[in-house]
């Protein structure tokens, strides 16, 4: 299972995510900043990543086409780096049964999923 971080993300969580999700990346490691929503969703569905962001123009994509790719939209606020390595590993087994579910595209963690 392979998450694609999304510039509002600090690209630092990439190295606590290996263990539990170690194809992940990083827009910054994949030189993409600055790239547009499309360029990065066409980019995440070539490629068979999971879109993780806080934006909220990738959950309104999920609705409007549809997946793959799917998208992880965290409705954290503004919670910074620790909150967002924790809510992404304090629900590893629910992004597990999502990454495989063939009916959904969208999921919303924030912070109090379990």
């Amino acid at each position: 299972m392979k998450l694609l971080l999304d510039e509002n993300i600090s690209y630092k969580l990439v190295k606590f995510l290996h263990k539990d999700f170690p194809d992940s990346s990083h827009i910054t490691f994949l030189k993409m900043q600055g790239s547009t929503d499309t360029k990065i969703w066409e980019f995440a569905q070539k490629e068979h990543y999971i879109i993780v962001s806080k934006d909220n123009d990738f959950r309104q994509r999920s609705f409007l086409l549809g997946f793959p790719p799917k998208v992880i939209w965290l409705s954290i606020g503004n919670g910074g780096i620790e909150s967002i390595k924790n809510t992404l590993l304090n629900n590893i087994a629910a992004i597990e049964i999502f990454s495989s579910n063939l009916d959904e595209g969208l999921l919303i963690l924030d912070g109090n999923n379990k």
